[in-house]
Parts: structure tokens; C-alpha cells; sequence
């Protein structure tokens, strides 16, 4: 898989995060062992313009890679038990960034499995960010990984899959701040998105 692909350059990540959120449905996120997904739901975080930014208030330890150079791999540690895995976005010191919030695996699910559990249905994989970050083997030492290079073994792909046409905008998800924009992105009735929509009746 790794030779029909091309990493996405440095200058993708140079703009908004609401610029380059949408545009990263249908890329593939690629460990080097194999394990592959295509991205299919994003959520844009914008630094100081956004209150449900974890750079907000600016840098700290714990946020640090969000003002580094884009293209780089924000993971912070959430609830007290997930890893959640973000491309940082827009010129340094800006702080943007696009979480990942969905995958629908591609290759190495049986290595998926083994992390998240043998029982797991391929929907349920990476159906979150959480779930996500597992399935790839994500953790805090990929904090700062350089999505571009691939220096730590992970890296950001097309396979020239063009943009989806049938894609839902709405509000973010598990939020407290800043509810109302509408900077979640994902493939409409796609069965590998975190929140399914409600069967009515």
C-alpha cells in the first residue's frame, strides 16, 4: 500500500484547521507495519479563536506540539483513559489543529484487534477517537510525530480517492465550549463514524 500513495505535503497543513478538516476525509492514516484507515470523520480546533481548544490559553507542556511547525501529531491523553490523535494545522504559534475522530480500517485489522480486543466488530475498530488512537497503537511517544516523514512510522496518505461528495457538517462532539460551530465533518451514512444518527420511530 505504501508505494500507491503519497504523503500529504507541509503546506496542506499550513491553513485553517476548517480549511484542512474536511479536505482530510477519504486520506488514509498509514503505520508503517501496515495498519491503514481511511479517515472519515474530523473536528477543527482553532487556537485562541476557539473556547474548545486545548490551546486556548495558550502553550503549555501538555499542548506544546499544537504551536510547533504543521504537520506534526498532537496525542493527548482524555478521560482519564484515551488518547486522542490530532493533525496540527495553520502557521506555528497558532495552536490549530484536526482530531481524528474516525476511521474506517483498510489493512492490519487483525493487528487492530489484538489492541482493541478480539471480539470487536471492523464498525467498532476505530468508530471514535479513542478506538481510533488504540487501533493504530497511538500513544503520548507519538506526540510530535511529523506526519509528513513518517520519522516515527506514521504518516498521512492519499491514495487518490477524490473528496466525498455526501458529507454532514455539524457541531462538535463531547464539548462544553464553543457547542454552536460547526466544525465536525464526516461521510454521510457512513457505518464507521463515532456517533450514529438516531432511528426514528
Amino acid at each position: 500500500m505504501h508505494d500507491a500513495c503519497t504523503p500529504l505535503p507541509r503546506d496542506f497543513y499550513r491553513r485553517h484547521p476548517t480549511a484542512v478538516a474536511p479536505e482530510l476525509l477519504n486520506k488514509i492514516l498509514l503505520r508503517d507495519d501496515g495498519r491503514a484507515g481511511r479517515i472519515v470523520e474530523v473536528e477543527a480546533y482553532a487556537g485562541s479563536e476557539d473556547p474548545a481548544a486545548h490551546s486556548f490559553r495558550g502553550r503549555t507542556p501538555r499542548n506544546a506540539t499544537m504551536f510547533g511547525e504543521p504537520g506534526h501529531l498532537y496525542v493527548y491523553f482524555t478521560y482519564g483513559m484515551h488518547w486522542g490523535s490530532n493533525a496540527v494545522c495553520g502557521d506555528e504559534g497558532e495552536g490549530a489543529g484536526v482530531l481524528l475522530r474516525a476511521l474506517e480500517p483498510l489493512h492490519g485489522l487483525d493487528a487492530m484487534r489484538q489492541l482493541r480486543g478480539a471480539g470487536k466488530r471492523d464498525t467498532d475498530l476505530c468508530s471514535g477517537p479513542g478506538k481510533l488512537s488504540q487501533a493504530m497503537g497511538i500513544t503520548r511517544a507519538l506526540d510530535g510525530a511529523d506526519l509528513t516523514t513518517g520519522d516515527r512510522g506514521i504518516r498521512i496518505v492519499s491514495d487518490g480517492t477524490p473528496p466525498p461528495r455526501d458529507v454532514v457538517v455539524g457541531p462538535r462532539i463531547g464539548i462544553s465550549r464553543a457547542q454552536d460551530f460547526p466544525w465536525r465533518w464526516h461521510l454521510q451514512g457512513h457505518p464507521h463514524v463515532s456517533v450514529k444518527p438516531r432511528r426514528s420511530g
